[in-house]
């Protein structure tokens, strides 16, 4: 007979008790059962086990081997993911860095950063699922329409940028999509740096450590997130955008709705609205259903924290960010370069 000991060690477990192996004898062997004979330790009594249950041993001991391996792929994957996750947060940060340096030498142009983000995304159209945060605004006949007037030199501080950026890139060019949403966060964080430093009545090192100490850092993760999208090939279709300086309050609302916003995100939107926040909420303050936000997040920004207006304001462009886009998770990461060991020098 064959013994199964030195293969299956499982089997033990399956071993009658000793008090039914003297019984054993008296019951021949059964059809479906397999016998097999082990050591003499064990007194070379005949051990019956059922073929199923040999079988399911062995489907058993596969199975474990099967996973062992497997866990090897999916470490593997892990690996990749991480460095990939890695690559991408490392080029974040130096974009981030470009612009902040771009931003913090032309402080004016902060409004018209927030319109160009605000004027890309809100070519979004519900219906088709087409338009929204696309770089399609980059287009001269996009940008020279009017409700982009004055945006120009915004668009073009984020062209230099880019050149900087894409200089000393390894995953590839930064989607002008992806710069144009990352420039407002940027512009946005300055906001609420400078506002930081005007309650220390100017200085920069108190006002730096109040926006670290109370600030609103934390709460961009999910944006930093939404990182991959893609570049429109043409421009967006005409009549998607309001001219916010010449909008009505009703005009701005119904706008905000075809998206899938409410009054309460375009009170909290309104210094993407036109280079003057204060006569844009002047304005909407005439509307009841936007005066209960406008006065709200007014109250929020007199607060040292001031967490209910800025975490607000993140939610929301965060959820404007990627309307209509596909992001891609991969993008910017690049193959690690592999070291050939025979050429290391000991």
């Amino acid at each position: 007979m064959v013994s199964f000991s030195s293969t299956l060690p499982s089997l033990v477990s399956l071993i009658p008790s000793p008090s039914s192996i003297a019984n054993a004898s008296r019951y021949p062997p059964q059809a479906g059962m397999i016998c097999c004979k082990f050591g003499p330790e064990l007194n070379n009594e005949d051990r019956c086990f059922r073929r199923r249950d040999v079988l399911h041993s062995f489907g058993a001991a596969v199975g474990m081997d099967l996973i062992a391996r497997s866990s090897s792929f999916v470490e593997v994957a892990n690996a990749a993911d991480l460095i990939q996750r890695r690559q991408r947060s490392e080029f974040q940060s130096k974009i981030k860095g470009i612009l902040y340096e771009a931003i913090k030498g032309n402080p004016d142009i902060v409004p018209s950063i927030l319109t160009l983000a605000l004027n890309d995304i809100m070519t979004y159209d519900k219906a088709t699922k087409s338009g929204g945060p696309n770089g399609s605004i980059r287009f001269s006949s996009e940008i020279s329409r009017p409700e982009n007037k004055g945006l120009a030199a915004a668009m073009n501080l984020l062209e230099e940028s880019k050149k900087e950026i894409d200089s000393d890139s390894k995953g590839g060019p930064i989607s002008y999509a992806d710069l144009i949403q990352l420039a407002a966060q940027s512009a946005v964080k300055s906001t609420f740096l400078a506002s930081a430093i005007r309650k220390c009545g100017g200085n920069v090192e108190k006002g730096s450590l109040l926006y670290s100490a109370y600030g609103s850092n934390g709460q961009w993760g999910l944006f930093d997130r939404q990182f991959g999208r893609s570049d429109a090939q043409e421009p967006d279709p005409e009549g998607r955008v309001p001219q916010w300086d010449k909008a009505s309050v009703q005009e701005m609302k119904d706008k905000f709705k075809a998206v899938g916003f409410g009054p309460r995100q375009l009170a909290v939107m309104s210094a993407f609205i036109g280079p003057d926040q204060d006569a844009t909420e002047a304005l909407l303050a005439n509307d009841p259903e936007v005066l209960p936000w406008v006065q709200k997040y007014q109250r929020s920004r007199e607060t040292v924290s001031r967490t209910d207006y800025e975490v607000d304001l993140i939610t929301t462009l965060t959820k404007l960010s990627c309307l209509g886009q596909q992001i891609n998770y991969e993008a910017y990461s690049y193959p690690v370069q592999k070291i050939d060991v025979t050429k290391l020098k000991l």
